[in-house]
């Protein structure tokens, strides 16, 4: 039998927990009448699973007749890609035929007869979206790790002028916290604020417990024990399940193992970018096995509104959550222990 786990990041696994609430939310506000919403993001840290979401939302819509699914990559000239894309689809070629939308000079191939071409992107690009919604079509766009770089503000500048249009478009993102924030800050952009921004949940304890105790024939108990350790961290329930397939050893015996490809694959660039500060109210933590607020803001000599500073932010990067009023404690699992061992 083929490993039903997988370590590779943004690849839907064939042994996977659906996030049927948080997506069926997303799906739900784009196709309501009026939408909800056209804009949407999905933070979380890495190996949350972000790109998987996106992916089982984006299969959703991809089967329905009326809704047009194009993917972007942040790293290149979005506008001219979607041109590009939604050109090079048979039966929109000829709605644009119809539409005597003449894209031959911007190198897309739509040339026709007599009609002068169209020499600018964001015209091309309006025409276009004008003639989709006003036969029906809805195109949802997918941007996978979306960073605050020229390739992005601009389109998503432009995005903004085509919702003043009214045409039925929409976006939907992924990405780290901080590239987001940093994204819905530029000046242009803050009409993001407005937009829903979905923190991935841990994954069901449960439903973990669950998959593990049939893929491993586990009793409940022994499954609950195996999926607690990985605290619903996706990529830690990928990992775990991989290693004790391949190995055909209890979990127990090889947390060893784990801890060196969490380490490897996320923790080491995830230390990498926190801030010294970060750092210190981590490392303060995790040496104290400190999880109450007042004791961890008494041991870095704080005062309440710093304290809070740092604690919403490590919050918002998935690092720490709250279990209960006046504590803290780490999302990740066995992170203190990586903590400890740097």
């Amino acid at each position: 039998m083929k490993n039903p786990f997988s370590l590779t990041f943004g690849k839907s696994p064939q042994s996977m927990i659906d996030r049927n609430l948080q997506n069926n939310e997303i799906i739900e506000g784009f196709r309501d009448d009026p939408p909800g919403f056209q804009v949407c993001m999905i933070t979380g840290v890495r190996g949350s699973g972000k790109t998987v979401a996106l992916t089982t939302i984006a299969d959703e819509f991809r089967s329905e007749k009326n809704w047009i699914v194009v993917d972007l990559n942040p790293e290149r000239d979005m506008l001219s890609a979607l041109a590009a894309e939604l050109s090079n689809q048979s039966d929109l070629f000829e709605l644009f035929r119809d539409a005597k939308i003449n894209l031959s000079v911007l190198g897309f191939g739509l040339e026709i007869d007599g009609i002068p071409p169209i020499t600018d992107i964001t015209v091309a690009l309006e025409r276009m979206l004008q003639k989709l919604t006003e036969n029906g079509k809805h195109v949802l766009i997918t941007v996978d790790e979306a960073v605050s770089n020229q390739h992005v503000r601009e389109f998503v500048s432009q995005f903004q002028i085509y919702l003043r249009r009214n045409f039925s478009l929409y976006l939907l993102m992924t990405g780290l916290f901080e590239n987001i924030y940093e994204l819905q800050n530029e000046k242009s952009l803050t009409f993001l604020y407005r937009a829903p921004k979905i923190q991935l949940s841990p994954l069901n304890i449960g439903l973990i417990a669950e998959s593990y105790g049939k893929i491993f024939h586990l009793s409940g108990s022994e499954s609950l024990e195996m999926a607690k350790v990985t605290k619903g961290y996706s990529f830690a329930y990928q990992a775990l399940g991989y290693l004790c397939f391949k190995s055909e050893k209890k979990w127990e015996e090889i947390l060893p193992q784990f801890d060196a490809i969490l380490d490897e694959y996320v923790y080491e660039k995830l230390w990498s970018e926190l801030s010294f500060k970060d750092k210190e109210i981590l490392l303060k933590m995790a040496e104290h096995n400190e999880r109450k607020v007042g004791e961890i803001r008494e041991n870095l000599r704080l005062s309440s509104n710093n304290f809070t500073v740092y604690r919403s932010r490590l919050i918002r990067k998935g690092i720490l959550y709250a279990p209960e009023h006046g504590y803290l404690d780490f999302s990740l699992p066995r992170f203190r222990e990586y903590i400890l061992r740097q």
